[in-house]
């Protein structure tokens, strides 16, 4: 399957969060700020990627991320309500990039590229031994 063949550059999407004490850093490193993790925020900026294409894929075919490239750039405390926007920007056979973002209102909280690859679920599986 060629993903070229329907996702195209410009798709996109949004998700909004409000930030809970389970995705910050402190929950998960003790001592830490209880502020909004790294590793979180990436997650939401792969799952709104996730988004921006899921009405195209055919059944059986979903997207796994492949590669990160974020800079985290202002923290966000807990309750902060964050949006998190994915792009499109390149499509190629098998791989999806996407220019993402996050923000809490008007102030950028990070910022990159994210890929995803695309899957059949069934080989996939049948691959993993699953």
């Amino acid at each position: 399957m060629d993903a070229r063949d329907f996702i195209k550059v410009g798709m996109s999407a949004e998700r909004m969060l409000v930030v809970p004490a389970e995705r910050t850093v402190g929950h998960f490193v003790p001592g830490m700020p209880m502020v909004y993790a790294t590793p979180m925020m990436i997650l939401e900026m792969e799952m709104t990627s996730g988004d921006a294409i899921r009405a195209a894929l055919q059944p059986g075919w979903v997207t796994v991320g492949t590669e990160v490239d974020i800079r985290h750039l202002a923290a966000a405390l807990v309750g902060a309500t964050v949006r998190t926007t994915a792009k499109v920007v390149a499509v190629e056979r098998r791989v999806i990039r996407f220019e993402v973002e996050a923000f809490e209102g008007p102030r950028k909280l990070g910022e990159g590229r994210h890929a995803r690859g695309l899957v059949n679920v069934e080989m996939f599986n049948k691959r993993l031994g699953a």
